[in-house]
């Protein structure tokens, strides 16, 4: 009984003192106040942290939106508190706990469990089903209408929240972010602590007292070497000591600042910018002359008539400045154009092109090739001798017989003439009635048969040199028993065939297509034929003593020009519109492709030697090929403005000429030596002219005599001329 009163008593006291601590009105309409002013300072420092973060337009509307939010949370704080007076005023009291851990998690989702009942089965097995998992009753949770892009962003334009929603694939719903996982994705992003109370730089905390300490880590007695002084580090010294004295090693001497400096000098002169390899002085202005003087001469000063004649002139080419006199410095009005030629200068100084040239002081001469003199060269061609006249029309094509004795050519006329070098005497003429086009000697002197190409005939003439056996074994030579006809017969064309030519007494081997040139070997037993329109048949090889032909047994790439023998070896070179191919006749196979890079291949011509070949061309260039060196020309020379009509080298000296349509014919030196480490030398010796041209054609062809330093020369004006020295 005695506790129960003392119970009741302290009951009563404490009602007491809750009427005592019981407020008042004007206390709870106070009270009210502070809370929602409290509320609206949370949500304005909410929202300059945000907007500190970003400054978009979204954070500003959401700033906007949750200060509303604010607003209208305070008013229901106000009401709620009005309903239940000591419930909201009293922090004391046990209902409190709740209500903090309520702020404390602002999103439920944590606690809610997922709806989607997939498990770990990967949500790719779904992309193609109407549906995202099954509920607990068995059945299918079925996918929500998602918005096409149009929805989304206008819904992203009419709602400022819409930037917070973020799609939740597996629950198969939008989530919106609140403004604490707003900041922690946001200092994610930059690189910070997601928590804002997370320091990361803490002091450090020794966790061990060292007070106590008595022994170190290790007890091994001092090392000798700590407090005696290093010999070897003396010697090393010493050695710097002796070097700097001997001046072995040398220090940079301090700089020294010049005291006086260059007001109108170079930039690049300094030695302390051109040390720096990328700088570029800018443009010095032109200096003042006397015309700018304010007083200048009367001389400088131009007169009412100049002054009228610089208005019609271009603005370019009008004078910028305009001297005047004035008699005093006060006189002087206000540059008018200083502003203009201000922004000129400024214009000069950021347009420059600042790029750094380098140039050389080289003498123009020394880069030229250091050539031999023409006299240390000599003997070679220069003027012209002889004259051979008697055709009357241009001389297509002159062959030297192997003595150098007698000369043959083929002229339009349609005749082939028999010439005596030295004496100009035209031994014998054989008429055709067509246009001659080639004519070739056998290069045998025990055979002197001629070889003459007209239209689509190739006849081997009896010259009647020699005495009677070289006659007697001519004779033989050209005598057809039977008319020999090609293998293939069965073709639309008749092929080519052996007959005999009472008329010329000799040979005339009928083609099907018009003969361009015949060039013989080297023993004169075989003879080559070219018909550019022959096709696959455009090249044959003829036999005089069997009367035997065949064809060339290589594929033709394009239409040939001309093909020529090698003078040691049975090499064929064959050369077409574009290139020279080199084939080897007993092994029957490709040995080179020579590589003009030429328009058009005019000639063809063979060093004695075999190794180098020239080349003309249609465009006025010669190519020189060293076979050994490459496949590409080692020179070209560009020495004629127009067509090269043929090209020839000298049998026994270093000597080779080409003829052109500008009625010129070039002689060059060119020596080839046996050392394969040496280059050919080639040096230009003389151009001779005599010629006159007729119907647009100069000089069509050109021969070396072939014993002597001689060059004859056909032209299209009907003559024959031998140039020596």
């Amino acid at each position: 009984m005695g506790a129960s009163k003392k119970e009741s008593v302290e009951v009563d006291k404490k009602k007491k003192n809750s009427k005592k601590t019981q407020p008042t009105k004007k206390e709870k309409h106070n009270t009210e106040e502070s809370v929602l002013a409290q509320k609206l300072e949370d949500t304005a420092t909410d929202y300059k942290e945000l907007s500190a973060d970003d400054d978009s337009e979204d954070y500003k509307s959401v700033g906007e939106s949750e200060a509303g939010d604010g607003e209208s949370s305070g008013d229901e704080g106000i009401h709620n508190t009005g309903s239940s007076e000591g419930l909201a005023i009293d922090g004391q009291s046990e209902d409190s706990e709740p209500h903090q851990g309520a702020e404390e998690s602002d999103s439920s989702e944590d606690e809610v469990a997922p709806r989607n009942t997939v498990g770990d089965v990967p949500l790719e097995w779904y992309r193609d089903e109407k549906h995202i998992g099954y509920d607990i009753a068995g059945k299918k949770i079925k996918k929500k209408e998602r918005q096409d892009k149009l929805d989304s962003f206008l819904a992203n334009v009419d709602d400022s929240k819409n930037w917070r929603k973020i799609y939740d694939e597996y629950n198969d719903e939008e989530v919106e972010l609140t403004k604490d996982e707003t900041k922690l994705v946001r200092r994610m992003l930059k690189g910070k602590a997601p928590h804002a109370d997370f320091d990361p730089y803490v002091p450090y905390v020794d966790w061990f007292k060292w007070e106590d300490a008595k022994h170190p880590l290790s007890n091994a007695p001092e090392p000798k070497s700590r407090f005696i002084p290093s010999k070897w580090e003396a010697k090393k010294v010493l050695g710097l000591v002796r070097a700097i004295r001997k001046g072995y090693i040398k220090f940079d001497k301090p700089k020294e600042e010049p005291r006086f400096y260059m007001l109108w000098g170079d930039d690049a002169s300094s030695s302390e910018k051109t040390g720096h390899l990328s700088y570029i002085p800018a443009p010095k202005p032109n200096l003042p002359g006397h015309e700018e003087s304010y007083n200048p001469s009367l001389e400088y000063i131009p007169t009412q008539e100049e002054i009228n004649s610089y208005q019609l002139m271009d603005e370019e080419d009008r004078p910028k400045f305009i001297p005047k006199r004035f008699t005093s410095l006060r006189s002087i009005p206000a540059y008018e154009n200083a502003v203009k030629d201000s922004f000129e200068r400024c214009l000069d100084l950021y347009l420059c092109p600042r790029v750094r040239k380098k140039r050389i002081n080289i003498d123009p001469e020394s880069l030229k090739p250091k050539l031999p003199s023409r006299k240390d060269l000599r003997p070679y061609p220069a003027t012209c001798y002889l004259e051979y006249r008697g055709h009357k029309g241009a001389v297509m094509s002159m062959s030297t017989e192997a003595s150098g004795q007698w000369i043959a050519s083929g002229s339009s006329d349609g005749t082939v003439r028999l010439w005596e070098v030295e004496t100009c005497r035209c031994i014998k003429v054989w008429e055709f009635g067509e246009i001659v086009q080639y004519v070739a000697w056998n290069p045998l002197p025990e055979l002197p048969i001629l070889a003459v190409t007209v239209g689509q005939d190739v006849f081997l003439l009896n010259s009647g040199l020699g005495n009677e056996e070289i006659q007697r074994k001519v004779k033989e030579l050209l005598q057809v028993e039977t008319p020999k006809a090609p293998e293939d017969s069965g073709n639309k064309v008749s092929g080519w065939s052996w007959l005999q030519d009472d008329e010329h007494e000799g040979i005339r081997l009928r083609h099907f297509k018009a003969v361009y040139s015949v060039e013989w070997h080297r023993k004169g037993d075989y003879f080559s034929t070219v018909m550019p329109a022959g096709d696959s048949k455009a090249i044959l090889i003829h036999q005089l003593s069997k009367k035997f032909t065949q064809r060339h047994p290589f594929k033709l790439h394009g239409l040939p020009v001309s093909a020529v023998f090698h003078p040691t070896r049975s090499i064929f070179f064959v050369s077409t519109k574009k290139n020279v191919r080199v084939y080897d006749l007993l092994k029957q196979k490709l040995i080179k492709k020579l590589e003009t890079g030429l328009r058009e291949v005019s000639s063809i011509s063979i060093h004695p030697a075999g190794d180098n070949v020239i080349v003309g061309s249609r465009e006025g260039k010669l190519c020189w090929f060293d076979m050994d060196l490459s496949s590409k020309p080692y020179k070209v020379l560009k020495c004629h403005p127009k067509d090269i009509t043929n090209v020839a080298f000298h049998r026994s000296y270093p000597l080779f000429a080409s003829c052109s349509d500008d009625c010129t014919a070039y002689v060059f030196h060119g020596t080839v030596y046996s050392d394969l480490n040496q280059n050919p030398l080639i040096v230009p010796l003389e151009i001779l002219r005599g010629h006159a041209s007729s119907n647009g054609r100069g000089v069509l062809d050109c021969k070396f005599h072939p014993r002597q330093p001689w060059l004859f020369t056909a032209g299209a004006d009907s003559l024959i001329k031998l140039y020596c020295h």
